[in-house]
């Protein structure tokens, strides 16, 4: 079976990762997947939260909006509104945990890292981008620390951890689904796992059928087969980053 755009089922759509894509922050990132794109941006503070003082240890956490005309029509600033919507809170929860899952904490020390993933197109798989892209930048931001001699080099990051979408329309799982199929799909999940193939969340519905044993594993197979992908990617942006200076 052929989409609509000529992947075949088991393809992920095209992704390209810009780093230091902004002047100021520590990391920073442009991540595109189709049409989907995402500025990540990684932001060091030598503070932690009250809770975390005096521990000898550091804070990962994120936050994450879609701009007003990253949709087809134009949606308030939810700053606008005075408080922020469940999605948002929902999203900006997972990435944080994501990130912090694959961190070291102790290594980190008493400082924290803020990942802002700001939503600048989106056409499905806004959440699993941000948390792809929020990687690198995080991943930036950790080497410019151990540049200072500020942490250990090669200790902060356990590995790597990336997030695609998969779902079944029509009867066909399917991989990292654009706005047009995640809309119309029988079931939709989202998948967040490590480089060694370890899961942080598996964020899965049945929209119409419920699925099955057999469905799930095909699904999660697919998952893994796109995040192995990713973090491939991933790591030559990170790469070409040092490489070229």
């Amino acid at each position: 079976m052929q989409r609509y755009d000529g992947r075949t089922p088991n393809d992920k759509r095209p992704i390209k990762i810009s780093t230091n894509f902004t002047q100021w922050a520590e990391g920073s990132v442009l991540i595109e997947t189709g049409n989907t794109k995402a500025i990540c941006t990684a932001s060091v503070e030598e503070t932690v939260p009250i809770h975390l003082r005096g521990k000898e240890q550091g804070w990962v956490t994120a936050e994450y909006s879609m701009l007003p005309r990253s949709t087809q029509t134009r949606t308030p600033r939810e700053a606008a509104k005075g408080k922020q919507k469940g999605r948002t809170l929902e999203i900006q929860r997972l990435i944080g945990r994501s990130l912090r899952a694959i961190t070291d904490m102790k290594k980190l020390g008493e400082r924290t890292i803020t990942i802002d993933c700001d939503v600048i197109q989106a056409d499905g798989g806004t959440r699993t981008a941000s948390i792809t892209g929020g990687f690198v930048a995080l991943a930036l931001a950790i080497k410019n620390l151990e540049s200072k001699n500020l942490v250990e080099k090669g200790t902060v990051l356990r590995e790597n951890v990336a997030a695609i979408s998969v779902g079944i329309i029509g009867g066909t799982p399917m991989l990292d689904l654009d706005y047009s199929e995640d809309s119309t799909a029988d079931v939709d999940m989202n998948i967040v796992m490590t480089e060694n193939g370890q899961f942080i969340e598996l964020q899965g519905t049945a929209e119409g059928n419920p699925f099955n044993d057999a469905e799930l594993a095909k699904l999660i197979e697919l998952g893994r087969k796109g995040i192995a992908e990713l973090i491939y990617e991933q790591k030559k942006a990170i790469d070409l980053t040092f490489i070229n200076g």
